[in-house]
């Protein structure tokens, strides 16, 4: 699989305030361009042995580079989905345990997702960041059909349940509303955010976006800074995020802005004040 864009990840990962045990399973492989997020349910030991599985078995069916990216994608999210399941045969105690997921695969300046469930993510670029993945729930679906506000959506009693997962029941790669499959550019100018519901129920879309647009080059600090900001405001799920930014991004509120806009003023400056002397010396 060919990578022509040199982008970097940063990987947050926290229980949050109200929860012991971490659900959530994330991986990220710059070198492979594979990033994935994962939401266990299904109880603590449950929840964290399907999330586990799906992070194992995805990205080691996507080692081989061969075929279509999407049939991989496809494959790869299905043969988790039931490997979930036959465990959870296995065992009385995991019984009907599952997970949601957020997959991203960069290949030749594009991005490939995968996605089941309530986990998301978004695009940023140009100063805007947009959700690209559907909420698989029906809270989710309401609020993006826009038949309800983002704030009312992070308050309804409903807001947790979904209609999509991976793990529950025996899955075809093809069938019909499983996995939304997405490709779009990745510019080197651009990023993009995965991230577990315990972070999208916690901020809203605007106060994510306020900590990317920081982004100063270490994008550890920005998985970092979310997870702390979704914990300072109640933390009440386990919260996961990878920041994944092109060797170009630079947060338009960041310090590297800041420096560059005050230099080009400092630089307009002296251009008029040269102008200005010119002018006067013709006058003179």
């Amino acid at each position: 699989m060919k990578v022509t864009t040199a982008w970097r990840s940063g990987v947050a990962s926290d229980p949050g305030v109200v929860r012991n045990n971490n659900e959530d399973r994330v991986y990220a492989d710059d070198a492979a361009g594979i990033f994935l997020v994962v939401d266990g349910m299904g109880g603590r030991a449950a929840g964290e042995l399907a999330a586990q599985t799906a992070a194992e078995v995805i990205p080691k069916q996507l080692e081989s580079p061969d075929g279509d990216v999407s049939e991989r994608v496809r494959q790869a999210i299905t043969t988790a989905n039931n490997e979930i399941f036959r465990l959870a045969e296995d065992r009385a105690e995991c019984r009907g345990m599952a997970c949601v997921l957020t997959l991203a695969v960069a290949h030749d300046d594009q991005i490939t997702l995968g996605h089941v469930g309530d986990s998301r993510l978004y695009l940023v670029w140009n100063g805007t960041m947009r959700k690209l993945t559907s909420d698989h729930s029906p809270v989710g679906e309401l609020e993006d059909r826009g038949e309800l506000s983002e704030a009312a959506a992070m308050e309804h009693p409903r807001r947790n349940e979904v209609f999509r997962d991976v793990g529950s029941k025996i899955r075809d790669a093809h069938e019909e509303e499983f996995i939304q499959i997405k490709s779009f550019p990745f510019r080197p100018s651009a990023a993009i955010l995965l991230c577990t519901d315990g972070l999208s129920d916690m901020l809203t879309s605007a106060e994510i976006s306020s900590v990317v647009e920081r982004y100063s080059g270490d994008p550890e600090i920005v998985a970092r800074e979310l997870v702390a900001a979704a914990n300072e405001v109640g933390g009440k799920d386990n919260v996961s995020v990878i920041f994944v930014a092109g060797p170009e991004f630079v947060g338009t509120d960041s310090e590297i802005m800041a420096e560059a806009t005050a230099r080009n003023s400092i630089t307009q400056v002296r251009e008029v004040k040269s102008w200005w002397r010119r002018l006067l010396n013709r006058l003179g």
